[in-house]
This record gives structure tokens, sequence and C-alpha cells, in this order.
């Protein structure tokens, strides 16, 4: 039978219930108070409590969050971030008080302008928050894989970073001005690596300027340790910069060329293709031979891929890229294996014509990429102290011996011994190339010797 029809509530138990509940719960405020009207003044109070409590939230990393061993961020890493946020949170501060003071003019005199200038205040201040936020969620993550079972390895990374930095720096005809911090490496999925320069705006940052060079590595090169050439790549986007070459460089190549007769079309080609030819350049002398073969590793692709020609690029055309590597390599001394990695390319890629290469580039390739090699490498500049890359860097070819050495001791889970560490990724090359060990045992071998430093 329906309870309502009877005259019963069927409800009334639990509405007595309820009752009784709430009384209990919330003895200051009586029954009547809860029915009262919406008062605007607690809401306008509580629109600027809100921001300055979430301005208070917005709190720096602490030194030693992230752990304390050597995998862990450098107390300069947390520093350099911890200043980032504290300039923004500084500005946001100001908001918050303007908030306030909005607030505070709209409960003396709720106008409509009052109030929607404490709206309009309110909505300044939270996109400021999101941004904040965006940046502190982005080295939290950054720094939280120091945490994980990659720490070892972005060590590693991070060490060979620093010893590219150590090694440019001791090498200049005068002392310039140490960055700092150096270096920071992490994994991220993707297919290629990538670099965010110090200094430079970047929009996860919310454009904030970046405190310190950032490598982007993916997972599937960290478990191929003889595919790290690219980090000497990456770092050596970051040192043009730090050395003051990304200006003088494209003017450089671009009067070499246009000295020698080449035309403005093709001069432009080289001169945009500046910043990555020098990455190539610098990687191949601070690691030797074996760079080039990490660098076929990801510019064999396609033939229609790898012989596309894209005219915004900045990269030079991956057909071609090999191509100045071998002539680089030829002048440090290494004619031989210049030889045998042009044949194999040539091997894999035997026409040339077959992709979108213009013409005037490729018939005048063999002139020009000369030119930017030695404009490159075998020129003195002022930022380098009056030396050329080529003495700064200084690969010599008994260097290759040492790598030959390390990776022969790599492969048996020796002490590879005083090698820079930026050898070591050739010296795990070289093992693989030779069979000397299994692919895993020589991944296991790399890390360990890089984590003993």
């Amino acid at each position: 039978m329906n309870g309502s029809r009877s005259g019963i509530d069927p409800y009334r138990a639990t509405r007595l219930a309820l009752a009784e509940l709430y009384q209990e719960t919330t003895p200051d405020y009586p029954t009547a108070r809860a029915v009262e009207p919406p008062n605007l003044d607690p809401w306008l109070r509580a629109q600027a409590v809100n921001v300055v409590r979430h301005v208070e939230a917005l709190r720096p990393f602490r030194q030693g969050e992230f752990g304390s061993d050597a995998a862990s961020p450098s107390d300069a890493h947390i520093d350099a971030v911890n200043q980032l946020i504290a300039r923004l949170r500084s500005h946001l501060q100001g908001v918050s008080k303007t908030v306030s003071g909005s607030a505070q003019a709209a409960i003396a005199q709720p106008a409509t302008a009052h109030l929607q200038q404490m709206i309009a205040r309110k909505d300044q201040a939270h996109d400021l928050v999101r941004k904040i936020e965006q940046i502190w969620d982005f080295y939290f993550e950054l720094f939280g894989q120091r945490q994980s079972q990659f720490a070892p390895w972005l060590l590693g990374c991070d060490r060979i970073a620093l010893d590219c930095y150590q090694d440019v720096y001791m090498g200049l005809g005068k002392a310039k001005s140490i960055p700092a911090p150096p270096p920071f490496s992490y994994v991220k999925t993707g297919f290629s690596p990538a670099t965010f320069r110090r200094g430079i705006p970047l929009t996860k940052l919310s454009q904030q300027l970046n405190p310190f060079p950032l490598i982007q590595l993916p997972y599937h090169r960290l478990v191929n340790p003889w595919t790290l050439g690219a980090i000497l790549h990456e770092v050596a986007h970051n040192l043009q910069t730090d050395l003051g070459l990304r200006q003088t460089l494209p003017k450089a190549i671009a009067h070499r060329l246009l000295k020698a007769g080449l035309s403005p079309e093709v001069a432009a080609v080289w001169t945009k293709w500046h910043s990555e030819t020098f990455a190539d350049m610098s990687g191949l002398l601070l690691g030797g031979p074996y760079i080039v073969a990490s660098l076929m590793d990801i510019a064999s692709r396609s033939p229609q891929s790898t012989l596309f020609f894209h005219p915004g690029a900045p990269h030079p055309t991956p057909y071609l890229r090999v191509f100045i590597s071998t002539e680089l390599l030829r002048r440090m001394g290494f004619p031989q294996m210049a030889d045998d990695y042009n044949r194999i390319w040539k091997r894999l890629y035997p026409n040339p014509h077959a992709g979108t290469i213009p013409p005037a580039v490729l018939q005048t390739f063999d002139r020009a990429h000369k030119l930017v090699v030695d404009t490159i490498c075998y020129t003195p500049y002022a930022e380098l102290g009056g030396r050329s890359l080529a003495e700064v860097t200084g690969f010599k070819p008994h260097h290759q011996q040492i790598i030959e050495e390390a990776g022969q001791r790599l492969a048996k889970g020796n002490d590879p011994g005083i090698v820079p560490e930026r050898f070591l990724i050739c010296a795990s090359r070289h093992a693989l190339d030779r069979r000397l060990a299994a692919p895993g045992v020589i991944t296991e071998n790399f890390y360990k010797a890089l984590a003993r430093r």
C-alpha cells in the first residue's frame, strides 16, 4: 500500500534523523541561518582569500626533495627553478593584493563597476596561477624522474654532457665566463632527441626564459647507448649559444659561399642549416669517427624521406648530412673511415636525383660542403679565443685507440679507466660493431661505468 495515500510519511524517520544530525554537526549555526538568502559580502571576501591562499600554496622546491644521491637534481638546478618561480610568484602576490583591494572596494560600495573590476583582477590572478602551476608541474615531473628507474641512465647522460662542456671550455684560446648550471637530461617518448637552450623562452614555461640547458632523450636511445651521439649533438646546440657563435656562424657561412661564387639561393640554404651543421660537426669533433655511424642511424630512413628536401627545414637534407660529416672525418685524419662510410651510404642511396633536392644545391654540393666544413671547423673565431673549433675540441687519431681499448674493457665489464665520459658512447659502438659482447651486456656496463664516476 502507498504510504502517502494512507497519510503516513514513509520518509519521516529519515528526515528526523537528518535534521538531528544537521543540528548536532552545526551547533553554531541555528536552523534559521541556513535559510538566509546568500550575502554578497562573504562571497567577495572569499574570492580574495582564495587567491591569497593559492599564492601561498605555490611553494618552492626543497633541497633534497628529489633525493640526495648523485642522480638527484643539483642544488644549482633546484635554485635556478626556484628563482624562476619566485619571480612569477612575486608578480602574482602583487596582483593578489589588487584582488583584495578590489574586494574591499566592492564590499564598501557594491556597484557593478566595482564588482566587475574585482572579477577581472581575480581572473588575471588565476591566469598567473595557471602559468606558475604549469611551470611547477613541468619541473616536478622532470626532477621526479631522478627518483625513477631512469635515474642512473640520466645521471650518465648528464655526465657526458658535462664532459663535452668541460672539454670545449678548457680548449678555448681565452677564458670565458663559466655557464651554470650544466645541462640536465630527461627521458621523453618520441622519435627524436631534442634540446632546449639556456635563456630561450619556452612555451612549456609560459614563455619564461629556460634557466639551464635541457637534453630530451627518447627511451629507445637510452636502451641503445651506441646511438647516444645525439647527446653530443644536442649539447653542441647549447655550446653554440653559450659561446656566442649563434649570430657569427651564419654570417660567416654566407660570406664564404658568396665569395666563392655560389648563388645567393644556395648560400641561403646553407646559412639556414648553420645550427644543425654546427651540432653535427661539434659532435664528431667531440666523439670521433663512430659519431658518423650514430648519425647514419637516424638519417637512414626510406629513400623518400632521406632524399626529401624541405626548404624551411633547419637540418640539412639527411642524404647530404652524412657526406658533410664524412668530409670532416677525412680532415680529422680518418680518410679510410670516411671513404668506407661514403661507400655504405651511396650503396643505401645510389641515386641522389630520385628525391627532391634542388638541382642547384645538388650540383654545387661538392664545393659548398667543403667550404662549410672549413668555415665551421677550421676557421678561427674571436668567440673561441682566436682558435678554430677543431683546435678547441682537438679529437686526434690516437684518441680512437683509446676508444677501442675502452670498448674492449666495457664488453668484459672491466673498468674503462680514465677515458672521458663522452668517449664511452663510441666505446659502446666499438663493442657492438665487433660483437665483443651482447647488446644488453654492453648497455649495462656502459651505465655502470658512468655511474662509478
